[in-house]
């Protein structure tokens, strides 16, 4: 998986010459360490399981709206709407970076990602599922990702960061 991204990266020009970090300077592969584990989906409360389970159930949008995806993830789940384009969740509510503080339910995003004109301009959003996984949208279907390659393919041109949606803890 490390080495199919790193080589996707250098293929697009996004991989410095070192090989270690990316043409933003980011690293180019984030790893979870030992002892920072992120919550298992069984330690989840109840709120943080039935999210993904609504997660689970929500319909894809159309491109460039995987916050649009996430805000009905959680609308679904009955705790109102919070509106925002995924720089906007990122800046408002993301604002932890150590992985053995992520909980299964908050949202997991980036102001920038380097894929298209809409990702540079408004981010990525997806939510962690916990088991070390992340859900988003992404041209117009859902998808279960690693959180490792999350982190590595979307942390490209700016640092991934997490926290609650609406500052609203489901813990």
């Amino acid at each position: 998986m490390r080495k199919r991204l790193l080589a996707a990266l250098a293929e697009r020009g996004l991989l410095s010459a070192n090989g270690a970090t990316t043409a933003f300077g980011e690293p180019a592969w984030r790893e979870v360490r030992a002892g920072h584990e992120p919550q298992a989906l069984m330690a989840a409360g109840a709120l943080q399981r039935r999210l993904v389970e609504c997660a689970c159930g929500t319909a894809p949008m159309g491109e460039d709206l995987c916050a649009a995806w996430v805000e009905r993830a959680f609308s679904r789940l009955g705790m109102g709407y919070v509106s925002g384009d995924a720089r906007e969740l990122c800046d408002g509510f993301c604002h932890l970076t150590d992985t053995a503080d992520l909980l299964v339910g908050m949202i997991v995003a980036v102001a920038r990602d380097p894929y298209g004109a809409g990702g540079w301009d408004h981010g990525h959003v997806g939510l962690y599922v916990g088991d070390g996984a992340v859900m988003d949208c992404v041209g117009g279907r859902v998808r279960r990702v690693p959180l490792e390659l999350w982190l590595s393919a979307y942390g490209v041109a700016s640092e991934p960061r997490w926290g609650w949606l609406g500052a609203i803890s489901l813990a």
